[in-house]
């Protein structure tokens, strides 16, 4: 799967030019997941790098497939500067190795939590999967082979992950647009709920 992730990291380079950082964390069970930071004038851009070498399979699926199903890696874009966001790194891998560790499948709607802040003093615990397409296209992959999506994660404070769960992600999403939410702001607060 080598040339799976060769062509990912091809793909983010020609998306956001070289990396100016990057790590890597193996998890017992897994392989290992690189994180990569991009620079783009004040915006960091942490992108994962291994997470699409395996599609993600269904939990309940008795038989898995070595070459179908989807194919994802995160993206998270935060304003640089006024955060020690380069500690999101672990926190980024854990949520790309959720799919090989616990059998989750990551798709845009889903929220995903780590139950500690994404970096420190981050008013953040969770994200919000988003719609890919945006900031990178869609890789596609020789057939039987799904494209890999590059998936934007959007930060949650606890009040919005708690009623994203009873509304829903697009009804969110409404409320950061209604209210101009800057959700690559690393300090901001949870957007207004109750109107």
């Amino acid at each position: 799967m080598a040339d799976v992730l060769a062509l990912v990291e091809a793909r983010l380079h020609a998306a956001f030019g070289e990396p100016d950082a990057r790590a890597a964390v193996t998890f017992l069970g897994a392989e290992r997941i690189e994180v990569l930071r991009f620079t783009d004038g004040d915006l960091l851009r942490y992108a994962t790098l291994g997470m699409s070498a395996q599609p993600m399979n269904d939990p309940l699926a008795t038989v898995t497939d070595a070459e179908r199903g989807p194919r994802a890696e995160l993206l998270l874009s935060v304003r640089a500067g006024a955060a020690d966001t380069d500690k999101v790194l672990r926190p980024l891998a854990v949520l790309a190795a959720s799919p090989q560790v616990e059998g989750v499948v990551v798709a845009p709607g889903n929220s995903l939590d780590l139950g500690d802040p994404l970096w420190p003093g981050a008013p953040f615990s969770a994200v919000l999967v988003a719609e890919p397409g945006g900031l990178v296209p869609d890789l596609p992959l020789d057939a039987p082979m799904d494209p890999v999506r590059f998936l934007p994660l959007l930060p949650l404070t606890p009040n919005e992950a708690a009623w994203k769960r009873v509304h829903g992600a697009p009804a969110l999403h409404d409320r950061w647009l209604t209210h101009g939410t800057d959700l690559r702001d690393p300090h901001r607060g949870s957007v207004r709920l109750d109107d």
